[in-house]
């Protein structure tokens, strides 16, 4: 079992930035595929970023390439979204999820059901 946990998040002005982590327990990242989702009101979960377990792949949601790093450190079971030029639509509640590297892949990693770990969420609000 992993499990997740996200921080972070808060209230913030249109233009700025934040940075949210989340920290997993119970079994090592390694060999996990982690992703970043999020979820506002009246709306599906979106896919946001994501990362194979070794690096050697990411993949970003049209929408906050550019503004949005997605990094990740396997000896501290850590997943780290940084987001900057934040907009208003950019509220949501923002999701961490794992899954494992053999079907959580390059070519799936945008997928919400290709992960069965996920985190409570933290909410992040952008004002404009």
């Amino acid at each position: 079992q992993v499990q997740l946990v996200e921080s972070g998040g808060g209230l913030v002005q249109a233009g700025g930035s934040l940075r949210i982590t989340c920290v997993a327990s119970g079994r090592t990242l390694t060999r996990y595929t982690m992703g970043w989702f999020r979820q506002a009101p009246g709306k599906e979960r979106e896919f946001v970023a994501a990362k194979t377990w070794s690096g050697d792949a990411t993949s970003y949601a049209d929408s906050v390439k550019a503004r949005f790093t997605i990094s990740r450190d396997n000896a501290k079971n850590t997943v780290v979204l940084q987001m900057s030029s934040l907009k208003p639509e950019d509220t949501a509640v923002y999701y961490c999820a794992a899954g494992p590297w053999t079907y959580t892949t390059e070519q799936t990693m945008h997928v919400p059901a290709t992960y069965n770990y996920w985190g409570q969420g933290t909410q992040v609000t952008v004002s404009s």
